[in-house]
């Protein structure tokens, strides 16, 4: 579990994300309560199906809400949730109400962090600090030229010297200079912490959780 420690402390909400070893926290075998527990949230959390779009819903109650990348609340102690195997989870924290977002680069390019960062600022919620948490890294997200035009033809380079793009910092460049951003730059690739489609094609999906205090 990571808990990004520079966003704690701000009065105004909470995140967290999941690792390998809290289990595949869709799964109904006990590991969710037990996460939930540690980070002293009451069940169940809210979430979405997911669509790599770039679709917003604001809820108000935990449970799936139909299809949606990103959703976002302002009732204290609901836990909004997404869940990634290497695209990016980001938690949105705000004055009165914290969002999720599921972004991959599909997601990212359709404008998802966009379209949630607009819904809490129009409901009077300004996103003030971000959480981007662990995701396929540039090192190893080798794409094609139609993803690199998704992003302006902003490309990076994989470790073994391929096209790539760095979806960290894609999403912090959405996110703009006047959020307080936290990125882990955890590659789930790279690493044998996270769940990673791309490197073995699992189905086990890692956890990203906001909250308001």
């Amino acid at each position: 579990m990571i808990k990004p420690p520079e966003l704690w402390g701000k009065g105004f909400g909470g995140a967290a994300f999941s690792s390998r070893a809290d289990g595949d926290l869709r799964l109904h075998d006990g590991n969710r309560e037990v996460f939930s527990a540690f980070l002293g949230l009451p069940m169940p959390w809210a979430s979405v199906s997911q669509v790599h779009g770039a679709d917003v819903l604001e809820v108000r109650a935990g449970g799936d809400h139909g299809d949606a990348d990103a959703l976002w609340t302002a009732q204290p102690r609901l836990g909004v949730s997404v869940f990634t195997a290497d695209c990016v989870g980001i938690v949105l924290l705000a004055a009165g109400a914290v969002g999720v977002a599921h972004a991959g680069w599909r997601g990212l390019s359709a404008g998802v962090v966009e379209n949630v960062v607009d819904a809490m600022r129009g409901s009077g919620h300004p996103v003030l600090s971000a959480a981007i948490g662990p995701s396929i890294g540039p090192c190893c997200f080798e794409v094609g030229p139609e993803v690199v035009d998704a992003f302006g033809g902003q490309e990076s380079q994989t470790t073994w010297g391929t096209t790539s793009v760095d979806l960290w910092s894609a999403a912090a460049r959405i996110l703009g200079d006047g959020v307080d951003i936290w990125r882990s730059d955890e590659c789930t690739q790279c690493s044998p912490d996270w769940f990673s489609h791309r490197k073995n094609g699992t189905v086990d999906r890692l956890a990203c959780v906001g909250w308001l205090t």
